[in-house]
């Protein structure tokens, strides 16, 4: 299996680096200047579950067409952020070829959409992971937790397909911890929900789980926002189960917890920031429902606010 990884960042760099290190056949599609540090430096990697530095097949945009016609790629894993979608798509499309699949690893849903739109809705597997991990100031990839997970599947569910199995053997020879699916949907709804009221609390609450639940009706405000969510998975025809959701609540409401979602820490440091992608786009599916969901809308309200003096 030859595979393309958009990007050498955090959750790019760590998984597909760890394929690469596991002697698999991989290549990182990046810029120049990140070209020439892992020229210079090879992909170094830091992690709870062991730090590596070797070096990593690259290519950079102008030369993937010429790449590809030597040797098509069989799968390309996108990990970007939402809001670098339409982009990243227009670099990976010289590497989908025939037969090649597409396995995004992005937060929430709504990216399929276009993926379907420019590749073929047969060409894009489901998928999703759970890392914590971004890019060190001197290019290190940072793995900040032991979690390290993908998960994937055929968008249709049945019995693994032969690209499945083939993705299934490169996580075993790299010791990723993995999940081949036959019901991928539900992973993501289970996902989506979760990480939707997480980074909707946190966001608008600019605090961690902690702090939220310490505080007067903070955690009947977190149960609250969860529900909202699950409600839209019912609607959808992906009721979570019971379950995935005491997990769930339990990590929302825990006491002293100090988790805060990703969006938040991006918000923090002034960065942009997936409120479309995430709580945008599960406001939307609610109120395309007539459900009610003030505390989405709280939440997508203040986002948008954010960035509107972000951009000002």
């Amino acid at each position: 299996m030859r595979i393309l990884i958009l990007g050498a960042g955090g959750t790019g760099g760590y998984f597909g680096g760890r394929l690469a290190q596991a002697g698999l056949d991989v290549t990182f599609l990046v810029r120049a200047g990140r070209a020439a540090q892992l020229e210079r430096d090879g992909l170094v990697i830091r992690s709870p579950l062991g730090d590596a530095t070797f070096p990593v097949a690259h290519v950079t945009a102008d030369a993937l067409p010429h790449g590809v016609q030597e040797r098509p790629f069989d799968l390309v894993i996108l990990s970007c952020k939402a809001y670098d979608l339409d982009s990243a798509i227009e670099a990976i499309a010289p590497a989908v070829g025939a037969h090649t699949s597409v396995l995004p690893i992005l937060n929430g849903l709504h990216h399929y959409a276009a993926l379907d739109a420019r590749f073929g809705r047969e060409r894009v597997l489901g998928g999703l992971c759970f890392i914590s991990a971004t890019k060190a100031a001197d290019g290190a990839v940072l793995h900040l937790d032991t979690p390290a997970k993908l998960t994937f599947g055929e968008r249709d569910g049945g019995a693994d397909s032969t690209r499945v199995a083939a993705l299934v053997t490169a996580c075993e020879e790299a010791g990723i911890d993995h999940v081949a699916s036959a019901d991928i949907a539900r992973e993501q709804w289970i996902k989506y929900t979760f990480l939707t009221a997480l980074a909707a609390g946190t966001c608008l609450m600019r605090a961690d789980v902690g702090s939220i639940v310490a505080s007067d009706h903070g955690t009947a405000f977190m149960q609250a926002l969860y529900g909202e969510c699950l409600a839209v998975a019912a609607a959808t025809g992906q009721a979570i189960p019971q379950k995935a959701q005491d997990i769930a609540l339990s990590a929302l409401t825990r006491a002293g917890s100090p988790i805060k979602a990703s969006m938040l820490r991006d918000l923090e440091a002034g960065q942009r920031v997936e409120a479309a992608h995430i709580v945008g786009d599960m406001l939307g599916r609610a109120l395309a429902q007539e459900q009610s969901a003030p505390l989405l809308q709280a939440a997508y309200c203040h986002l948008q606010a954010y960035e509107a003096h972000r951009g000002a």
